[in-house]
């Protein structure tokens, strides 16, 4: 039997993304001109914030009227207040509010560090990126887009960068997903020892966001990569599929 092995290439020469630009177009080409065209059953993995670029989800501050508790809280920590009141907009409620920093739920159900918005790498000032309105959406496109202009079946992931609870750093995770099932089940299969696994669920479509995030450092500009050899379930799931539900969270 041979060695397991998977190859992470990241996605070079693109062009700065905008609003509605092709962005299925600009991957592919850019990925076959530096001689690692998408291959079957590869995944794309592709960064959150070129999407969002592409479906004019980048917006200038001014569109944001700060509410008093935008006011406040900006006032308190040093912000911009324009910018706190676009992470309100985003988010259901607010999970914790601590040193500067909101924990918000996005409309996704996302559990994130200001809802997603950054101001960074969006291409000037007094901007800021949004996460997209549907990241699964997102990824389906991707992939039909690979369907019918290459006629080769790919998944594809979209990321975008979050904090782990108690530990430190951040790391990329899946956000949309296409062409694949966020995990895996072990459940019912016997481990090493004969003894029947319960609760073992791999998050694949994590585990491959968090490992192309070597191959695309945000300062490299390098917003996708292919994931080959990497083992899945192919099929139709979202990244919903990762998002606990409340009643299930260990820590309400």
């Amino acid at each position: 039997m041979s060695a397991p092995e998977a190859r992470f290439i990241g996605i070079t020469g693109m062009p700065m993304v905008q609003d509605g630009d092709d962005l299925a177009a600009q991957i592919f080409e850019a990925a076959a001109a530096q001689g690692t065209p998408l291959e079957a059953n590869d995944v794309l993995v592709v960064t959150q914030r070129v999407v969002s670029k592409a479906e004019g989800r980048v917006l200038p501050l001014d569109a944001f009227e700060p509410t008093p508790f935008a006011l406040q809280w900006a006032e308190r920590w040093g912000h911009d207040a324009r910018q706190v009141e676009a992470v309100l907009r985003e988010s259901t409620r607010i999970v914790r509010q601590a040193r500067g920093v909101l924990i918000t739920e996005t409309r996704h159900g996302f559990i994130c560090a200001n809802a997603g918005v950054d101001a960074s790498n969006v291409g000037g000032e007094d901007l800021v990126c949004l996460l997209p309105i549907d990241p699964d959406a997102s990824a389906t496109a991707l992939r039909d887009a690979a369907r019918a202009r290459l006629g080769i079946e790919i998944a594809v992931i979209i990321t975008d960068t979050f904090g782990r609870t108690w530990r430190e750093g951040q790391t990329n995770v899946a956000i949309g997903l296409a062409g694949m099932h966020a995990t895996r089940s072990y459940e019912g299969v016997n481990d090493l020892d004969g003894r029947p696994m319960r609760v073992t669920m791999p998050a694949t479509a994590d585990e491959i966001a968090a490992a192309s995030g070597l191959v695309m450092e945000k300062v490299a500009a390098v917003p996708a990569a292919i994931a080959r050899g990497v083992e899945y379930v192919h099929g139709e799931g979202t990244a919903r599929e990762l998002v606990r539900p409340f009643e299930r969270d260990l820590f309400p």
